[in-house]
């Protein structure tokens, strides 16, 4: 019985890893082959002419996420805690509410919202909006992370910090802080992951940009709005450009899910 059970459980593993690996397959098999040194260095070309590549998809995603990791990091941190030193008070029970609640808001509508707070007033669509759309889905997960980490460090390490004389703000920046940083990274690295591949925000926000930008005040692409813009598209070499980015993506979010659960288990090792 043990190995009837035992077979079992396996043969369900295997099928919830084969969509995974059908999806990796996939892709594999259709983006592979547009991946070159000209796809990842260069912007598309022009309509009706073939080659051409993502850097600009590429350098936007990179810009929106380095933006929503500025905004939605140190927040996250400093919320998280608040919640993980005060657990019964009421001001934290609200806070964690709304928390959860932002955490089952959908996308788009996170997009709408950043759509009329900073796209509308200043009239024109920016990197800074696409960012902070995504600073505002990063923010749920981070914060529980950080609370959830900071929780389980054990109470003797600022006890005996307070009992040193240590005061209580340097404790928890120089005692509490650096002791739970593997698991306060790993929620950024799953939130940054999670949010990597969000196309409906960007759509009210960075919009998209043929080109090659920098700035933090103009419109920007992005490799999600790249894809969902060239599979709509009816030219094939367009169709070719989209799976070697989504290829390019489902990569990156693989690595960061890889590195977060890296960090997890080496920091349930160290305590």
């Amino acid at each position: 019985m043990d190995k009837i059970f035992l077979g079992i459980i396996c043969f369900f593993s295997f099928l919830s890893a084969l969509p995974l690996l059908l999806i990796l397959g996939y892709l594999l098999v259709k983006g592979a082959s547009a991946l070159n040194w000209q796809f990842f260095c260069r912007v598309p070309q022009p309509l009706g002419e073939a080659g051409g590549g993502i850097a600009n998809a590429l350098l936007g995603s990179l810009l929106l996420l380095v933006v929503a990791f500025v905004l939605a990091a140190p927040l996250g941190l400093c919320l998280g805690i608040y919640l993980a030193e005060n657990k019964k008070s009421r001001l934290a029970d609200c806070a964690r509410l709304a928390v959860e609640i932002l955490q089952g808001v959908p996308s788009i509508v996170i997009g709408l919202v950043l759509y009329t707070w900073l796209v509308l007033p200043f009239r024109t669509f920016s990197t800074l909006a696409g960012g902070a759309a995504l600073a505002l889905m990063m923010l749920p997960v981070s914060v529980r992370s950080a609370e959830e980490t900071l929780r389980r460090i054990p109470p003797e390490i600022k006890e005996a910090a307070l009992a040193l004389g240590v005061p209580y703000y340097r404790t928890i920046l120089r005692v509490i802080v650096p002791s739970g940083l593997s698991g306060i990274i790993t929620g950024v690295l799953l939130s940054l992951a999670r949010v990597a591949g969000e196309t409906a925000p960007l759509l009210f926000t960075a919009f998209g940009n043929p080109f090659l930008s920098w700035r933090l005040d103009r419109p920007i692409e992005s490799v999600p709005h790249l894809i969902f813009y060239y599979a709509t598209s009816p030219y094939a070499e367009w169709h070719r450009l989209a799976w070697g980015a989504s290829f390019v993506l489902v990569l990156g979010v693989l690595f960061l899910n890889l590195t977060a659960k890296f960090l997890t288990r080496r920091w349930r090792v160290q305590f």
